[in-house]
């Protein structure tokens, strides 16, 4: 009987690992697989299940597409896994946008003002780490790599999704933070830790961020680790308008995963229409 049990979870998690996924990665493939073993609800996994299933996300849940097509991938890698083939369902198509919605990047004039703030509030750890994820265009998660070397030699060398890449430190960041680290009296190892001395993780900055929301007067919606690393991007490419590059400084295997980055809003599309004089006044 095809079930989804706490041991074939347990077997996919190892095999997971072995295939050298992130933690992460294989967290969030187990949560989405546990998603599916409740909705089965003890029940034999079936094609017409796994169909009724999909029907449940996109009926009564309130999941984006993008979310329904990732659990929907994470329960055919698991069917894959377990060689139950027949049971694969295919995933949601979606157009590709040609704008995202408006309010929802971060302009550089609030990113200077939740940094000023942090300062303010003697949350100079938190000001860095916002400095770092925004100059250098990294993900949180590439924040372990910033150590007292990388920073003194000025570049770090990142590994992420079973790759390396190089990534350099602005100057004027590498003088603040070089001054942060005499200051805190750091010798070796990664820079910024929490006092226990573990990496900070994305919990941890997702929350200090919300902080500063009301004093900065940024809305709650925007401030979030990741949206720091879109605003290097978008200023990246007006600098510049070369996405390749700026596909490889992120660390991307697509270029079409990048676009998402740089992707015009709704307002300055819409602005982009209204000037093309295409409708006639009688």
């Amino acid at each position: 009987m095809r079930k989804i049990t706490e041991l074939s979870l347990e077997k996919y998690k190892e095999y997971l690992y072995e295939e050298e996924k992130s933690a992460a990665t294989v967290n969030k493939y187990i949560n989405d697989l546990n998603k599916l073993k409740k909705f089965a609800d003890g029940k034999e996994l079936t094609k017409s299940l796994i169909i009724s299933y999909k029907e449940y996300l996109q009926a009564d849940c309130c999941y984006k597409t993008s979310s329904i097509n990732s659990f929907l991938a994470a329960a055919n890698c698991f069917f894959e896994f377990m060689e139950w083939f027949d049971l694969r369902v295919k995933t949601i198509r979606v157009q590709k946008q040609v704008f995202t919605p408006a309010g929802r990047d971060l302009s550089k004039e609030e990113y200077k003002r939740l940094v000023k703030v942090a300062e303010k509030t003697g949350k100079t750890r938190l000001a860095m780490i916002i400095q770092a994820l925004c100059a250098m265009g990294i993900r949180v998660s590439e924040l372990e790599f910033i150590t007292v070397n990388s920073v003194k030699d000025g570049v770090v060398k990142v590994y992420c999704k079973g790759k390396e890449r190089q990534v350099l430190i602005p100057k004027a960041l590498r003088v603040k933070i070089l001054y942060y680290i005499h200051k805190n009296r750091i010798s070796y190892g990664t820079v910024f830790c929490t006092n226990s001395g573990k990496p900070v993780d994305r919990s941890n900055i997702w929350r200090e961020m919300k902080s500063l929301c009301g004093e900065a007067e940024v809305e709650d919606g925007k401030v979030f680790p990741h949206n720091l690393r879109h605003l290097f991007a978008k200023t990246f490419y007006h600098a510049c308008k070369d996405i390749a590059k700026l596909a490889g400084i992120l660390g991307h295997n697509s270029i079409e995963t990048t676009r998402i980055y740089v992707m015009a809003t709704s307002n300055e599309y819409q602005k982009q229409l209204d000037n093309m004089d295409l409708v006639i006044n009688t």
